[in-house]
């Protein structure tokens, strides 16, 4: 143990690698964290998703912003790259599930999780700095509007989210650490916390957890990219492992360092693929497990762009100012992005529900023919993103998927239980049509969707998901992957089971969890 370079490695930097980070330093244990993306600070981030460069993580082709697009054959993700993961580019809501979380999926049965997680979603809060939204803003009191229109005017509210608020533009000492943490700047409203926050208001995970963390004695290598995990000894790995990793912009240098445990943290899309190749190479003892289980946390993602000539400017307030819970299981939000982002107009169609491709096809056109004027509105507006609303629509109803290695491609998807995830959820599809109708605007989506019936999705979870045992999951109620020692899974791919709201604060909370179960380092 003396000749290992740390104690432990987190390959990733979002919420569940970040709590990882501090937790274990905080119990003394010596902690390198790797990311593939890089460090921004307010000045890095675009003003407007027109940016490319700075924008989207499509290293291949020079662009190394933070957000990243990943296209499958059942569904495209979106996610964040970057040190601080996904907080820096999410829409900031950190809502509780609903009962049906805790009690579904494969973990149900391993612990009582809505009463086992209370006290870590009150800590996750905490760090977090979360409030609720103090302000509603055009697109917050259109959907309030739709609420009334539909008879739940009671189950909609302001959004509880991690932003301090504070006076707008105005620069404070630490207003959450005790003077530990960094300045903070009261938000501006101005709409852009998903291409960035370059106001110093929103609270991604370098300004709390992973700042702490590094004031502990933590690293962070950003810009290198895990390649692979090799054990040390003991074929159980309870001697150590060697983490290989490369740089993951520009050439290619292989480097590498030694550690007791590893933590696998780097998203969905990052992790889930990493454990099977190692599976297939250096961890055989893995799970059949990896890549089952796979939830698109049944979302549709709908844009509606308001034709009004003297509209009211939708992109001004936080990227998600309010929710609606429609019914039990489902959850209408309103996102923005700020003045000027219009890339996303590039990608999408007018939405027609139908299961057949054609007749949407052929509904596309008719609308064409129909509303000539109102889309030609929509796509050559000159205000597009101030006249604009994405409507997020979740649900708890559960399906999944299994994620795979592709022969042709790096990943591919093939189902597994339940539906096949569609991109044309009816209950969303008459959602839109009636906030549509109050801000004088045609359903949009993109066309992936439209034209394929596949969804898009901002919260992939699964594919590393607990079990009682291995032939169940891929780790225990501890997040400690079965067949190997001071190994664990802290991110969205241990979710097991559809959370049907935006579940950032829930990694947060589980992998808190998690670490109060590693002991304190001992003494030499």
């Amino acid at each position: 143990m003396a000749q290992l370079d740390f104690d432990y490695v987190i390959i990733g930097s979002g919420f569940g690698g970040s709590v990882s980070a501090l937790r274990l330093s905080e119990k003394g244990y010596k902690v390198l964290v790797i990311e593939k993306g890089k460090w921004f600070t307010g000045k890095d981030f675009p003003k407007t998703n027109w940016n490319l460069k700075k924008w989207l993580w499509q290293p291949n082709i020079k662009l190394f912003g933070f957000f990243k697009m990943t296209f499958l054959n059942h569904v495209t993700v979106l996610s964040g790259v970057g040190v601080g993961g996904g907080s820096l580019t999410y829409a900031n809501t950190l809502p509780i599930p609903k009962t049906d979380f805790f009690t579904s999926g494969s973990w149900a049965a391993l612990n009582n999780w809505e009463e086992e997680l209370k006290l870590h979603y009150k800590t996750a809060y905490k760090m977090l700095g979360a409030e609720t939204n103090p302000k509603l803003h055009a697109a917050d009191l259109a959907l309030k509007d739709l609420a009334e229109g539909i008879g739940k005017v009671s189950d909609f509210e302001a959004a509880k989210v991690d932003v301090y608020f504070g006076e707008a533009g105005r620069t404070v000492e630490d207003p959450y650490f005790g003077g530990k943490g960094p300045d903070r700047t009261g938000c501006t409203h101005c709409g852009a916390c998903m291409t960035g926050c370059r106001y110093n208001a929103k609270n991604t995970l370098d300004k709390n957890y992973l700042h702490l963390a590094q004031q502990l004695g933590a690293k962070i290598f950003a810009e290198k990219e895990v390649v692979d995990v090799v054990v040390l000894g003991a074929e159980d790995g309870s001697d150590g492992y060697k983490i290989e990793f490369e740089s993951s912009i520009g050439k290619k240098e292989i480097a590498s360092v030694t550690a007791k445990g590893v933590i696998f943290s780097g998203g969905v899309v990052g992790t889930v693929p990493l454990l099977l190749k190692l599976k297939k190479k250096s961890l055989p003892n893995l799970s059949d497990m990896v890549g089952c289980a796979i939830r698109t946390n049944n979302e549709s993602l709908i844009l509606v762009t308001s034709t009004n000539k003297n509209f009211k400017d939708f992109s001004k307030g936080i990227a998600i100012g309010s929710i609606l819970h429609t019914d039990e299981n489902s959850h209408l939000e309103p996102v923005r992005y700020g003045e000027g982002s219009a890339f996303f107009r590039m990608l999408t169609i007018p939405v027609i529900f139908s299961k057949y491709v054609l007749l949407r096809f052929l509904g596309v056109l008719f609308l064409f023919v129909k509303f000539p004027l109102k889309l030609l509105k929509t796509i050559f507006t000159k205000n597009y993103a101030k006249r604009t609303t994405v409507l997020l629509f979740m649900q708890t109803v559960d399906s999944t998927i299994r994620l795979k290695l592709g022969r042709f491609t790096k990943m591919k998807t093939v189902p597994e239980n339940g539906p096949i995830p569609s991109g044309i959820i009816p209950e969303a599809f008459d959602l839109s049509k009636k906030y549509g109708k109050i801000v004088n605007g045609i359903p949009f989506g993109n066309f992936v969707d439209v034209l394929l019936g596949t969804p898009t999705t901002a919260h992939i979870l699964g594919g590393a998901v607990m079990g009682e045992d291995s032939l169940k999951g891929v780790i225990n109620k501890h997040n400690q992957v079965f067949g190997y020692q001071n190994m664990l899974v802290c991110d969205g791919s241990m979710i097991s089971a559809n959370p049907g709201v935006n579940p950032s604060l829930t990694i947060t909370a589980i992998t808190e969890c998690a670490m109060g179960e590693i002991p304190a380092k001992a003494a030499n």
